[in-house]
């Protein structure tokens, strides 16, 4: 009989940055609930307790880190604690983001800075750390937070939307790099999702009017919606994909 595929990651561990709300608070659940045990990346460590409890209460293992990703050093602690509390590292989520709204005109270099820092700097020094564990393993789902704008134009966005373009690119890269190492690198790409984040936007009435007319499924996302896609990237069933992008933007850019 043909072996089905597998949507299951009993046994797996998956760390996933930004994880205290939002949507890495989405993707840590939806690992826990496929059956990972997890390593929350926090900025502040103590916003990650109740979301410990959460998890716990699937009978999946956490561990919460101090995990700023603009920090080389918090980063490298991070996975070295991380990798001797569970052995191993199989999954790495890499959703730390940042990105508010600022004319181009009036961008100043801290601005810049600050969010590539995060965006870019974070995401590849993360990868790389984790990287690094995958490829002693010889195994690893590296799955990449990235945006509908790194492909579509946004206004007041250029600095947010130029880091999301160089992720898209970025997962490529390491795909081709690490595929011998039986290491897969995706990305995810949503529209506007709803979250503590963006909670500003979507509540106002012209906004949600303006984003609706441009979405062909007629809504803005919730993060549950990003963490399936997420869930399904990290699992054997996905294990021939790799350097690829998913679009979960509603339709937004096949316009």
């Amino acid at each position: 009989m043909t072996k089905q595929p597998s949507f299951t990651l009993t046994g797996q561990v998956a760390l996933v940055t930004a994880s205290s709300k939002g949507i890495g608070k989405a993707c840590a659940l939806a690992l826990a609930e496929a059956g990972a045990d997890i390593i929350l990346g926090l900025r502040q460590i103590s916003t990650g307790r109740a979301l410990v409890r959460q998890i716990q209460k699937l009978g999946r293992k956490v561990l919460p880190v101090q995990m700023d990703v603009s920090k080389m050093d918090e980063i490298a602690g991070a996975v070295q604690t991380g990798l001797k509390h569970f052995k191993h590292i199989d999954i790495l989520v890499n959703n730390a983001g940042i990105g508010e709204p600022n004319p181009a005109e009036r961008v100043t270099e801290k601005d810049f800075d600050d969010t590539l820092n995060v965006n870019l700097k974070g995401t590849f020094f993360t990868a790389q750390a984790v990287g690094r564990v995958m490829i002693r393993q010889k195994r690893g789902r590296i799955i990449n937070i990235c945006s509908q704008a790194g492909f579509v134009a946004l206004p007041t966005e250029s600095v947010y939307c130029m880091t999301k373009a160089a992720i898209a690119h970025l997962t490529k890269c390491l795909a081709l790099e690490w595929a011998p190492h039986n290491i897969t690198v995706n990305a995810v790409a949503p529209t506007f999702i709803t979250t503590p984040g963006t909670k500003k936007w979507p509540d106002d009435s012209a906004f949600r009017t303006s984003v609706r007319e441009r979405i062909p499924l007629g809504r803005i996302g919730k993060p549950e919606e990003v963490a399936g896609p997420v869930v399904f990237l990290a699992s054997p069933a996905a294990s021939l994909i790799t350097g690829e992008t998913l679009m979960v933007d509603g339709g937004w850019t096949i316009q």
